[in-house]
């Protein structure tokens, strides 16, 4: 293992924090403005070698780093399990399938593997890797997107306890940030843009709506 480049003040700023302060890793390290795996390491090493708080003073600088720096990794770090990105990428074209569902599933097999956000970033990265696709530009206004959500939602009576199906209606309008949707129990009507109720909330009507015809049932 490299041995860490820390000045010899840090190294006893993190022991002293720890063994004098009882502070937690993490509050160490964001006293000390270095890494948790960095305190963590440093801590370990201490623990093998009998070092704690204060040192004794008769010991040099050098005394100090032979006896924290010379203590062999007690644990050698593990390359954590990488995930399949071809499936989790193929998996997400899947309706009602998420990241973060996949992310649960990667961590039932693979229970020290990568934290959400972790994984979500190497995700991405991978992703990024991927052939370009043909970018979309959508002028302020010129289009409405409208389409029905993939799966239908339960609609709940209380009086009687019996559930019915109902259809997401989802309309955005293009190039901002206006996205509304509506229940409808039926997939009719509401794609008709000239009596979508979707434009009084816009504010306008746009020159095109874009909008998928329904698979019949």
């Amino acid at each position: 293992m490299a041995r860490p480049n820390k000045s010899m003040r840090q190294i006893k700023e993190i022991l002293r924090l720890k063994f004098q302060h009882q502070l937690s890793i993490r509050e160490i390290a964001r006293s000390c403005a270095v890494a948790t795996s960095t305190v963590g390491d440093y801590l370990k090493r201490a623990e093998l070698a009998g070092l704690s708080w204060p040192l004794p003073e008769e010991w040099t600088e050098e005394q100090i780093l032979e006896r924290l720096l010379g203590v062999s990794d007690p644990s050698p770090e593990v390359p954590l399990a990488s995930p399949d990105w071809a499936h989790i990428h193929e998996e997400l074209r899947r309706q009602s399938v998420t990241l973060r569902l996949l992310w649960q599933e990667y961590r039932q097999t693979h229970p020290e593997g990568y934290g959400y956000s972790r994984f979500c970033e190497l995700y991405e990265r991978w992703a990024a890797t991927l052939d370009p696709v043909l970018r979309q530009v959508h002028p302020p206004g010129e289009k409405m997107f409208v389409d029905w959500a993939g799966q239908t939602i339960p609609i709940y009576t209380a009086t009687d306890g019996t559930i019915a199906s109902a259809s997401l209606f989802v309309a955005v309008l293009g190039a901002s940030n206006k996205l509304t949707s509506k229940r409808s129990e039926s997939k009719t009507g509401l794609l008709d843009c000239r009596s979508c109720p979707r434009l009084r909330i816009f504010g306008g009507a746009s020159k095109i709506t874009v909008r998928t015809i329904p698979k019949p049932p």
